[in-house]
């Protein structure tokens, strides 16, 4: 029973990245309506800046949040009105999904130029600190993860509740033409849940530095991970992201324990394909009516 508990929490802790990467896929998708691919690829690009800060500066990851994460609105805004500001206004979204996956790729080589296809990782004075309790060893890297993911699920939560640009995000995300009706810049309410979108990219990136052995190919494998969590919550929906990072998370690591380590990717993507079929608002999603044909 105690090695079953500690699988679980285990998968709770290593989902939390999952469910940061979804959260702001979700932000992005709940405004401007696309699967913004190059996610994954963002977030490793803020793991090696990460990784650059604490080998060449010697600042510790966590205190490069304070860095990056603004660094990384600065990065979104830039993104959106530079690449997917006319595109976002079109209504054909299928541009804006083909100019995520040239980004991808474009980030994708120039991190390949700039740090080599070597895997990096950080080796913290404190990777090895574990918490120790009740016949359980649970590594503090992965808790201070956890925590990071409660602490942006929060601050996006106090953002889109309490204030009055997050009101409009949230409005502009169940009807964007009422909403532009009423007076609010679309193109602004877009860019903002782009950049925090971003943002929690970069929050999603120092997790990865501490927690991950990464490479210029991570993105992409870790893109589609953040696509199920997403779809697992339920697509638009941002603390329903979270919690579907949570669910990957627990799922791969019983599927490790019960069958093997390369069952993994094949029960994570069947889970997918049938919340797909059977469940497509995800768990935590808004029930819609299905149209019959």
């Amino acid at each position: 029973m105690t090695s079953l508990l500690q699988v679980v929490i285990n998968g709770i802790l290593l989902g939390s990245m999952y469910g940061i990467a979804a959260a702001g896929l979700s932000l992005i998708f709940g405004t401007m309506r696309i699967i913004f691919l190059a996610q994954g690829t963002v977030i490793v690009f803020f793991a090696f800046v990460v990784y650059w800060l604490f080998v060449k500066a010697n600042i510790d990851p966590y205190l490069c949040l304070l860095i990056v994460v603004p660094f990384a609105f600065l990065v979104g805004l830039g993104l959106f009105y530079a690449l997917f500001m006319r595109a976002a206004a079109l209504e054909d979204k299928n541009v804006s999904l083909l100019i995520a996956v040239g980004l991808m790729y474009l980030i994708e080589n120039a991190i390949l130029k700039v740090w080599s296809a070597s895997p990096r990782g950080l080796d913290i004075s404190y990777s090895s600190a574990v918490i120790s309790g009740w016949g359980l060893r649970i590594p503090w890297l992965r808790v201070a993860l956890f925590g990071l993911a409660l602490v942006s699920g929060l601050v996006v939560y106090l953002f889109l509740q309490k204030t009055r640009l997050g009101m409009a995000v949230r409005a502009a995300a169940e009807d964007m033409e009422a909403t532009t009706l009423q007076g609010i810049n679309s193109g602004w309410v877009c860019a903002v849940s782009f950049a925090v979108g971003i943002g929690l990219a970069g929050v999603a990136g120092v997790g990865m530095a501490t927690v991950y052995s990464f490479d210029y190919q991570f993105g992409f494998t870790f893109a589609l991970k953040a696509l199920i969590a997403l779809s697992l919550g339920g697509i638009g929906n941002v603390f329903g992201a979270l919690a579907g990072g949570l669910i990957l998370g627990v799922i791969e690591n019983l599927t490790a324990y019960y069958l093997s380590i390369s069952w993994i990717e094949a029960v994570s993507y069947g889970v997918f394909i049938l919340v797909l079929i059977f469940l497509p608002q995800g768990l935590f999603g808004k029930r819609g009516v299905v149209k019959k044909a």
